[in-house]
C-alpha cells in the first residue's frame, strides 16, 4: 500500500473514532471490562508492523480516548476474562474464564463475488441461531450478534454458565453445530427425529431420490466407484431403491448394515458430506475452542473493509444488509485507481470500477483497505 493510500485510510479512520461520521460513539462495552485484554493493529508501511496488545483500560472513556489519539486499523479484545490482563504472559495474567464465541467467515463456506458471499454466510447464521436456540438450550436473549465488518458473523454468548468452559467443552459444541463425527448407527438407530437425526435422515433420502433418478449405466458407474462396491451390488442396491427409500422412512435402524448405505454415507464420499455440509453451520472451530481468544471490537471499523463492526439485535437481523447499515463513510467522490477491474455493491448501488476513476468514498476506503486500489493516480 501506498504512503498517499495509507494516510487517507488513517484520516477516514480517525475521523470515525472522532466522532465525525455516522456510527461512531456506538461502541459496545463488554462486561467486566478491566479484566480483558485489548489488541490493536495499525495502518503501516512495514509488512512486519505486529500486533500492540496486552493493554487494558478501566472503561469505555478511556478506551475512546485511545481510539481517537490511535485510530487503529484493527481494534480486538479477550474473550478471556483475567486477573492480571496486562501481564506479559498468558500465565501471568491468570485466567478466570472466557466468553463462548462462534465464528461464521464466508470463505471457509464459499467462493465468490463479495455481495454473494455475505448473503451465503447469513443463511449459516440462521441455522446456528436455530441449533444454539432449539437444539443447545442457549435462549435468545443470552446471543450477542455482529457482523464482523468483514466476510461474516460473530455471536458471542457471555453468560456465566458457559464462562468455564474448557476448550474440549466448546469443541462438542461446534463439532455438533457443524456435524462434524456423524455416525450411521448414532443418525439412523435413534427413535429423534429431530436436530441431527432429522437432517441426517433428509440429506439420506435426498441422495437415493437423486440416485434412483439416474439412468441405470450413470447409477451403477456413481455406486461401484464408491469403496468396497461391485458393479453386481450396485445393480442390486440400484433396482431395490424404491424398498430401501421406503424402509428410511419405516425402520432407519434396519439400513444400518447395508454395505451400499455405508459406502454412500461415509466420510470419503464427498457427494454426500456436501449435503451435509449444507445442513450445517459452518462455524469455524479454531475461534470457538480457543479459550483466551482475541475477537474483534464491535463498534469499531474493519481494517481489511472500512466497515464497522456492527452488533445486530436479533429482531434486526432480517433487514440487515452490511454493504448499507455497516457503511460509515458517504458518498462523497474520491479518485482512485484500481489495479483490477471490479464490480461492487455498496450503498443501494452497483459500481463498475476500472483503471482511474471518481468512486463514492464508502467504495474509495473499501477498495483501498482489501488492497484493490490506491489512493488518485499513486
Amino acid at each position: 500500500m501506498k504512503p498517499a493510500t495509507l494516510e487517507f485510510l488513517k484520516k477516514r479512520f480517525s475521523a470515525y473514532y472522532n466522532g465525525e461520521l455516522k456510527g461512531a460513539g456506538a461502541v459496545f462495552t463488554p462486561t467486566s471490562m478491566p479484566q480483558r485484554e485489548w489488541g490493536f493493529l495499525f495502518f503501516s508501511e512495514s509488512i512486519k508492523a505486529g500486533m500492540r496488545r496486552h493493554l487494558t483500560f478501566p472503561d469505555e472513556a478511556d478506551l475512546a480516548t485511545y481510539l481517537k489519539t490511535m485510530s487503529p486499523a484493527h481494534v480486538y479484545y479477550s474473550t478471556a476474562y483475567y486477573a492480571h490482563p496486562s501481564a506479559a504472559t498468558m500465565q501471568e495474567k491468570e485466567w478466570l474464564g472466557a466468553d463462548l464465541i462462534f465464528d461464521l467467515d464466508a470463505d471457509h463456506i464459499v467462493k465468490g463475488a463479495y455481495d454473494m458471499m455475505l448473503a451465503r454466510v447469513k443463511e449459516d447464521l440462521y441455522k446456528l441461531i436455530d441449533m444454539l436456540t432449539g437444539e443447545l438450550g442457549f435462549s435468545k436473549h443470552d446471543l450477542r450478534i455482529n457482523f464482523s465488518g468483514g466476510r461474516g458473523y460473530h455471536i458471542h454468548i457471555p453468560t456465566l454458565a458457559v464462562r468455564g468452559f474448557s476448550s474440549a467443552e466448546r469443541r462438542e459444541l461446534v463439532n455438533y453445530v457443524s456435524g462434524t463425527g456423524l455416525s450411521l448407527e448414532t443418525m439412523l438407530n435413534s427413535s429423534k427425529t429431530d436436530g441431527w437425526q432429522g437432517r441426517y435422515r433428509t440429506a439420506l433420502a435426498g441422495e437415493l431420490e437423486r440416485i434412483q433418478k439416474l439412468a441405470p449405466l450413470e447409477a451403477r458407474s456413481y455406486l461401484s466407484g464408491l469403496s468396497g462396491i461391485s458393479e453386481k451390488s450396485a445393480d442390486y442396491f440400484y433396482k431395490n431403491l424404491s424398498e430401501t427409500r421406503g424402509k428410511l422412512l419405516a425402520n432407519p435402524a434396519s439400513l444400518t448394515e447395508n454395505k451400499v448405505i455405508r459406502a454412500i454415507t461415509a466420510p470419503e464420499n464427498t457427494v454426500f458430506q456436501e449435503q451435509i455440509l449444507s445442513a450445517a453451520a459452518q462455524a469455524d472451530e479454531p475461534v470457538t475452542t480457543d479459550i483466551k481468544r482475541l475477537i474483534r471490537h464491535p463498534g469499531s471499523l474493519h481494517g481489511g473493509s472500512g466497515m464497522r463492526v456492527t452488533p445486530i439485535p436479533l429482531e434486526d437481523l432480517d433487514d440487515f444488509d452490511p454493504l448499507i447499515d455497516a457503511v460509515v463513510f458517504d458518498e462523497d467522490p474520491v479518485t482512485v485507481t484500481a489495479k483490477f477491474d471490479v464490480t461492487m455493491p455498496i450503498l443501494g448501488n452497483t459500481y463498475q470500477v476500472s483503471g482511474t476513476q471518481k468512486v463514492p468514498e464508502a467504495l474509495a476506503v473499501f477498495l483501498c483497505a482489501r488492497g484493490i486500489a490506491e489512493l488518485g493516480g499513486a
